[in-house]
């Protein structure tokens, strides 16, 4: 992809840099819903307020409420939100279920849920990973049973991103113990009110409160529920995990989290500053340049997703790097931060106080490499479908 813009791509660099920087909330600024330091209002305030400006699923076609941008003007958004350290608004219904929807969705389906997912009017959760189906997901036995108009579902889920706060789930169930075990695997969306549903909070090694448990018993789901056919869930899931990968990269996060040590690193150390000790101005650079080949590759797949394929195999290239970049830039936090990490505070309000926040994301970092399918099976998904080994 060519980064000499256009004079139209400039212009539209500065409307969207105005917008950021007239409509993005001093407090939100640098935030990352994911990482546990954006409320959950301003969440949904902040994901309304870019859907009212027409830039809430940029990756969306235009006739489902996206943008039909250029790949071009994609990367610009997403560079001058990094730049401008508007927050990445963190919405499963708009970066996962979304695609999911309006590619294997009825028209009813499409109709009745992707104008509430763009306006954030539901909270949605994923309920893929079982105590027993982690990165082996087709192993689930959470259970669905047909019984005339609704399925009786059975089972449980875990390490279920804000299902505490989530009004709606979409869930991969069982619906056939029959065949091969991707075989009798189904789509379903779920109502969290529906009786039977029992949300337990798991507590991370951060000390934040995002994960949880989920139990089924006797929920009863209409099959109208139902997205795609009966045991087209492991197709539909692949599909969607294509998406997630792609967006736990998380390019413009570590784009922002990577200035901020880059300012860290400029505070005083002894007679000079941090980033004369330790190779840490060489460890930044490393780290910027790998960066940087990430959000080029990045680009060249979404390119490819324009032209309309669907992101392939590749996305575990992206999830790859993406995570260990994340995990190279919270170690490199904590070791600037050294001591002053110790008392595990949060609040994030300038340089020096983002050092107190170190060990915590330091922790969860730890996950980053695990969620969203374990880079080991990656690596196997790559061997075997980009490499044909």
């Amino acid at each position: 992809m060519s980064l000499h813009y256009s004079t139209q791509d400039l212009e539209f660099m500065d409307e969207v840099r105005a917008w950021f920087l007239e409509n993005t909330p001093q407090h939100l600024k640098g935030e990352a819903f994911m990482f546990g330091t954006m409320s959950a209002k301003d969440n949904v305030a902040w994901c309304r307020k870019l859907n009212k400006r027409g830039w809430a699923a940029i990756q969306w076609p235009k006739e489902y409420g996206g943008t039909d941008w250029s790949q071009t003007r994609k990367h610009i958004f997403e560079q001058v939100r990094a730049e401008t350290q508007a927050p990445a608004s963190w919405c499963m219904g708009v970066n996962l279920l979304g695609p999911v929807i309006y590619g294997f969705g009825t028209e009813a389906q499409k109709a009745r849920y992707l104008p509430r997912i763009l306006n954030y009017d539901d909270w949605w959760c994923q309920g893929y990973s079982e105590p027993g189906a982690g990165s082996d997901l087709a192993s689930l036995k959470t259970k669905a049973e047909r019984q005339g108009d609704h399925y009786l579902v059975n089972g449980s889920k875990i390490w279920t991103s804000y299902a505490h706060m989530a009004n709606m789930i979409f869930c991969l169930v069982r619906t056939s113990s029959e065949g091969k075990k991707q075989q009798g695997i189904s789509f379903l969306l779920f109502d969290m009110d529906t009786p039977g549903i029992e949300v337990r909070p798991i507590i991370s090694i951060d000390g934040k409160h995002h994960l949880n448990q989920v139990f089924f018993t006797d929920v009863v789901v209409p099959a109208e529920n139902l997205v795609g056919e009966e045991g087209q869930g492991w197709t539909i899931a692949k599909y969607l995990l294509t998406h997630e990968r792609t967006n736990i990269a998380r390019i413009p996060l570590s784009k922002v989290q990577l200035a901020q040590i880059k300012q860290l690193a400029e505070l005083p150390a002894g007679s000079g500053q941090i980033s004369d000790h330790e190779n840490i101005a060489q460890r930044i650079a490393e780290i910027e340049v790998d960066l940087r080949c990430l959000e080029f590759m990045n680009s060249q797949m979404l390119a490819q997703t324009d032209a309309g394929n669907a992101p392939g195999a590749e996305s575990s290239i992206l999830k790859i790097k993406g995570t260990n970049i994340q995990q190279r830039l919270a170690e490199l936090r904590l070791e600037i931060a050294g001591y002053e990490a110790y008392p595990w505070q949060g609040d994030i309000t300038d340089a020096e106080t983002q050092l107190l926040s170190a060990a915590s994301q330091y922790n969860f970092s730890r996950a980053s490499t695990i969620y969203g399918g374990s880079n080991e099976v990656q690596y196997s998904v790559m061997a075997k479908a980009v490499l044909g080994l």
